[in-house]
């Protein structure tokens, strides 16, 4: 900040202040960190493979220049949900985002390493990956002093991605174990990704240049004794330009802080010139003559128009930079002594000549002007090196795979102590401890389907579900539910198919007295209610279905299904922290366990792993939803609301669907609808979109309102077959085995 107050700016984000349209969101995002323009542009192909493969999985970008910034917001602003700068490494900045983002990956391009974020990282579940990790000769010696800190450091990274054998090798010596050689990513730079501005490429073909020659990032010394590029390549064009009057030089700095340094240079020699930020409609330079880049983004477009290419940073001991994207539009390029950067790669375009290599800066232009002369050698060096660097391309491909398995094997967690939640689970084993001492044993078997969560894994849908299997199979099902949001206080008992009030049964009980496959008794006291069913309606089940029975302690069941949700498992943790009844732990009393929301053909590795980790013998199963999409007028965009434990499954179902939204409103779980509500939101859209269940809590004057409609849902179990068959082995049994929660 004292040396360029540009820092000031976005300040709160250095300390984990996301810019406010950065919503909280599910788990599962994927944070890619981009430390300035050389990995911002690395990632760029990533990015968009990543979109390709996880269309609806959250991406968020960061970076920590001011440079490397501005291209994210360029170049990745598209295909990223949001770009910010990267949190110092203090534990409260990065928990700050950890908790904002609750990402499933952090992916960290080449070298960016930070104690606290990778730990933080680790300890909120999210998998760590470095992609195109290097150490470079520099670094080297300092890392291999400090060894003891790295290897340290480097244990919570799930996964090193290094971009040669070197690398990985360097990497390895530090007593990092999960290393692998997935080449450069910068290999896979796509030539025809890219164009020229239209602004620019109109100079150009105003200017009339017969010879371009791009000195691309520029850097000024690194130790006592180096020269500084920018002088280097002034003094290479001062020596050509007499002789060369169809010449023009583009001179690209590395650092936006050099700009005006070089602009002045140039205008101390004499030497003609236009700033890229100043070029007006119509603007011409007389050659030969310069064009200063002083413009961030640009150059790797530039290389189509070159004729030849200096690489900077290779000159000063820097290390060099990446050669990569000139080779691919099969341009020359030419480069000092030192690519220790880039060692692997710049031995092997010098092996096969697909660059040339100086010694010394007084070099460079009697070099360039040999290759500005004979045109058959510069074609030969440039079709080298474009088949070099073509060869090299997949890095890009094996990065995403690697994203997309740890992104699997991830489960993130909620960071922080929960010391409120010991009082809580107190309370339940009060709660338990009461309902033991007055058991309710019904005369048919009970099948129990429950959660570890407050609402919002798919209950209902999973009991309508099983109560079509088994009705189709001759069996006469009864649901014992207890009628979440219902107004009145006495049990009812209907048969299937009746019709009664929302009101008097709740949303949930009208949705399965719908689909006419089971009777349904309501009621907090599940034993008065199942009585009320048997006795007074003389409904004689063949089993009964116990609705969110988990935690009902005093009604026997043969069989507890527990249902797991694949988007946010954890909710928060244990009440009163998050929306957890119970822990994890608790799965161990489970029959069958059941992921809801699961991703098709994802594994869900880290949760299964979780689960089995309490519950090693109960089968486990996957489900997911399947929406039918709905017709929406041509051009007309729809609102959506809902009230259900987990709004955002809608808002993603909606979105899987390709339905674009005027806007997207959640409301607490059963909630209530007032007239006035729902007018407000059809004056903010011509049609509204909600649930099922949302649609019967909406006041009766509006329920049949054409502009409202419900998006029907059916369940899909992955081995839904056998999951079937387990329930009808324990209804058969008749009773045998039985159990209590």
């Amino acid at each position: 900040m004292a040396r360029n107050r540009a820092y000031l700016e976005r300040l709160g984000e250095r300390f984990g202040l996301l810019p406010r349209h950065i919503e909280p969101t599910l788990p599962g995002a994927i944070w890619l960190h981009a430390v300035s323009v050389g990995e911002a542009l690395a990632a760029v192909p990533l990015a968009r493979k990543l979109r390709e493969q996880m269309p609806g999985v959250p991406l968020y970008v960061s970076s920590t220049t001011l440079a490397g910034r501005a291209l994210c917001e360029q170049r990745l602003g598209a295909l990223a949900d949001g770009v910010f700068h990267a949190p110092l490494d203090y534990c409260f900045a990065v928990r700050r985002v950890l908790r904002r983002l609750r990402p499933a990956v952090l992916a960290v391009m080449e070298t960016e390493i930070w104690p606290n974020l990778y730990r933080e990282a680790r300890r909120a579940g999210a998998r760590v990956v470095i992609l195109n990790g290097r150490i470079s000769d520099r670094a080297l010696p300092r890392y291999r002093r400090m060894a003891w800190f790295f290897r340290h450091v480097l244990a919570h990274a799930d996964r090193v991605l290094a971009q040669d054998e070197t690398a990985a090798e360097r990497y390895r010596a530090l007593g990092v174990p999960r290393v692998e050689n997935a080449g450069n990513l910068k290999y896979d730079f796509d030539p025809d990704a890219t164009e020229i501005p239209s602004d620019l490429g109109d100079f150009l073909a105003r200017t009339g240049a017969g010879e371009v020659w791009v000195a691309a990032s520029t850097m000024p010394p690194a130790e006592p004794g180096d020269p500084d590029e920018d002088d280097v390549v002034l003094d290479a064009f001062a020596a050509l330009a007499p002789r060369r009057p169809g010449l023009l030089l583009i001179l690209a700095p590395r650092r936006p802080e050099r700009f005006r340094e070089a602009a002045e240079k140039l205008r101390a020699r004499g030497i003609r010139f236009l700033r890229r930020t100043e070029l007006g409609p119509g603007a011409a330079l007389e050659l030969p003559g310069a064009l200063l880049l002083d413009s961030i983004g640009e150059l790797n477009s530039l290389f189509r128009a070159a004729t030849a290419v200096f690489l900077g940073g290779t000159f000063p001991r820097r290390g060099g930079h990446n050669l990569l994207e000139p080779a691919a539009f099969g341009v020359p390029v030419l480069a000092g002594p030192h690519m220790e950067n880039f060692a692997e790669m710049a031995e092997d375009f010098r092996r096969n000549g697909a660059m040339i290599s100086l010694e010394k800066p007084e070099e460079l232009a009697a070099a360039l002007e040999r290759l500005l002369e004979d045109g058959a050698a510069r074609e030969r060096t440039g079709a080298k090196a474009r088949e070099l660097a073509r060869a090299r391309r997949g890095a890009t491909a094996r990065a995403a795979a690697a994203v997309g398995e740890l992104r699997d094997a991830a489960l993130p967690r909620p960071l922080g102590r929960q010391p409120l939640a010991a009082l809580w689970l107190a309370g339940m084993a009060v709660h338990r401890g009461l309902a033991w001492l007055r058991p309710d044993e019904p005369e048919r078997p009970v099948i129990s389907i429950g959660n570890l969560a407050m609402g919002g894994t798919g209950k209902t849908p999973m009991v309508r579900w099983l109560c079509r299997e088994l009705a189709a199979r001759g069996l006469r099902v009864a649901v014992l539910t207890r009628g979440y949001g219902r107004r009145e206080r006495a049990p009812v008992a209907l048969l299937p198919g009746e019709e009664a009030a929302v009101e008097a049964t709740g949303e949930e009980a009208q949705l399965i007295l719908r689909d006419g496959c089971a009777a349904v008794a309501v009621g907090a006291d599940r034993r008065a209610a199942r009585q009320l069913l048997v006795q007074k309606r003389g409904f004689r089940p063949d089993v009964y279905l116990l609705d969110d029975g988990f935690q009902h302690w005093a009604t026997r069941r043969e069989l507890d299904i527990v249902l797991v949700d694949a988007l946010d498992p954890f909710r928060g943790g244990v009440f009163p922290h998050g929306r957890l009844r119970e822990p994890f732990s608790a799965l161990r009393r489970a029959g069958a366990i059941v992921i809801t929301r699961a991703e098709p053909g994802r594994a869900h590795a880290g949760l299964a792993e979780e689960i089995r980790r309490h519950n090693g013998r109960a089968p486990l199963w996957f489900a997911h939803f399947v929406a039918e999409k709905p017709e929406l007028p041509e051009g007309v965009k729809a609102g959506a609301f809902c009230g259900i434990g987990q709004p955002e499954s809608f808002r993603r179902t909606l979105a899987g669907l390709g339905v674009e939204l005027e806007f997207f409103r959640a409301f607490p779980d059963h909630w209530r609808y007032r007239e006035q509500e729902v007018e407000e939101m059809l004056r903010l859209a011509p049609l509204l979109l909600t649930t099922e269940k949302d649609l019967l809590n909406l006041p009766p004057t509006v329920r049949a309102h054409p502009a409202v409609r419900a998006v029907p849902v059916r369940l899909e179990i992955r081995g839904g077959a056998e999951l079937l068959e387990q329930i009808l082995g324990v209804i058969g049994a008749g009773g045998a085995g039985r159990a209590r929660a």
